[in-house]
């Protein structure tokens, strides 16, 4: 039986550990995920509060086999705050199995108890990842089209 736990400062590095393992998935090019600033992140984690939450799937033997990240952000269009699934991993052995919704159904239940309208999450577009889009709406996500980005040159 997996358990859904809401992280605790202290697993941020297990946390960033499977983001990152999520991200080595996900590359389309090589290197781009090399230069995360791990000391940075884990501050500015500690710094983000209660505006961020992050879940962990514990199996029965309380070794972590997923992770869903949250921030809440604030829109007009949104009604005020909503949330922003910002990365969600499930390790190769444990998907199909469930985990995925567990931890969906976390992020729905801590989004109720703050109030929001809505949850946000995106999905890779490509054809390769049609799975992922279709696990979401499973999860009764509705596809509302791509987002795009703008890196800033010289962040860090």
């Amino acid at each position: 039986m997996i358990r859904i736990v809401e992280a605790s400062e202290e697993d941020h590095e297990q946390v960033l550990s499977l983001v990152e393992q999520l991200l080595v998935e996900l590359e389309d090019h090589p290197g781009e995920f090399e230069t995360i600033d791990r000391p940075k992140v884990l501050r500015e984690l500690a710094e983000a509060g209660s505006r961020y939450t992050a879940f962990l799937a514990l199996d029965p033997a309380g070794r972590v086999v997923g992770v869903t990240t949250v921030m809440e952000s604030f829109a007009i269009y949104a009604g005020g705050n909503y949330g922003v699934i910002d990365e969600m991993y499930v390790v190769p052995g444990q998907r199909s199995r469930g985990t995925g919704k567990l931890l969906i159904d976390a992020v729905k239940e801590h989004g109720r108890r703050k109030g929001w309208l809505r949850i946000e999450v995106t999905a890779p577009p490509e054809d390769k990842w049609n799975r992922t889009v279709k696990f979401y709406e499973d999860q009764q996500f509705v596809f509302t089209g791509p987002k795009l980005r703008f890196r800033l040159k010289g962040a860090s």
